[in-house]
């Protein structure tokens, strides 16, 4: 049972580090062109 108050708030805190970083990538824009990223690469000189 003790191991619960240890567990809960690092699972608290890992959700709340997920939540950020991907609030961080769409803010800076990582998914705004997701197809022509792909076709970049294929038609590249």
């Amino acid at each position: 049972m003790d191991i619960l108050f240890l567990l809960v708030p690092l699972s608290v805190v890992l959700v709340l580090a997920i939540l950020g970083g991907l609030w961080w990538a769409v803010e800076q824009g990582q998914f705004e062109d997701i197809e022509g990223e792909g076709e970049r690469i294929l038609h590249r000189d």
